[in-house]
């Protein structure tokens, strides 16, 4: 997926001051922004991680395909993104997305889990609404567990993540097609779908009922890359 650039975005403040982004592109839904609270939490952090590795804010806004602005904003706690931008640019410091919402899972030993306000974090997209249940670390892998709703009549489009990424969703009710953009899977109650996320990816419900599922997101630990 090619994230919309500023021309293609529209920006709505409310009245906590926060720029919140919504990409404005003609004959598409407009998500709303992905996060309800805790924007410039998840800026700090994001700075803190970009700057951990090295990279300048241009170069990071290069490589996930998003506005220098953009990024600078959501750094400054001015802007919420869409999470399809917050996705792009945790794809590209490497890292899951638990560790921009606040749960440094990766610092922690096998078999640990979140602490306890971890849980409960909810993003949403164009399509899915996802509750972050637990993050848990096993050797070199992170997972991230969520409850997962996908609405009927939009369907949504998420940028690669880093290479090796893989989700897994167990449907509970509807009818899911997703998957990679150019070869979704189709489940329905009591069954599974799986694939591998290092490419743009889509969800939507198949049908007028809403999706209600379980998505694992399992994420290898990508090892430095000073050369990129």
């Amino acid at each position: 997926m090619v994230l919309s650039r500023c021309a293609d975005r529209s920006f709505r403040k409310r009245n906590d001051g926060v720029l919140h982004d919504i990409p404005m592109k003609p004959g598409t839904p407009v998500p709303r922004p992905a996060l309800d609270a805790g924007v410039q939490e998840v800026g700090s952090r994001i700075r803190r991680l970009r700057e951990e590795r090295g990279v300048s804010l241009s170069e990071l806004a290069r490589r996930a395909g998003v506005g220098k602005a953009t990024l600078s904003g959501l750094e400054n706690g001015t802007r919420n993104p869409t999470l399809e931008t917050l996705w792009a640019v945790t794809a590209e410091l490497g890292v899951p997305l638990a560790l921009a919402l606040g749960t440094d899972a990766a610092g922690r030993g096998p078999g640990e889990t979140a602490p306890s306000g971890a849980a409960g974090a909810v993003i949403h997209g164009a399509a899915v609404q996802a509750e972050l249940l637990e993050v848990f670390q096993d050797e070199a892998v992170t997972y991230e567990l969520y409850r997962m709703a996908v609405r009927a009549g939009t369907v949504q489009t998420s940028p690669a993540h880093h290479a090796g990424v893989t989700e897994h969703i167990t449907v509970f009710g509807g009818t899911l097609r997703a998957g990679p953009a150019d070869a979704p899977l189709v489940a329905g109650p009591g069954e599974h779908v799986s694939w591998t996320s290092d490419v743009p990816h889509t969800y939507a419900a198949v049908g007028e009922e809403d999706v209600r599922a379980s998505l694992l997101i399992r994420y290898p630990r990508r090892p430095p890359d000073p050369g990129r």
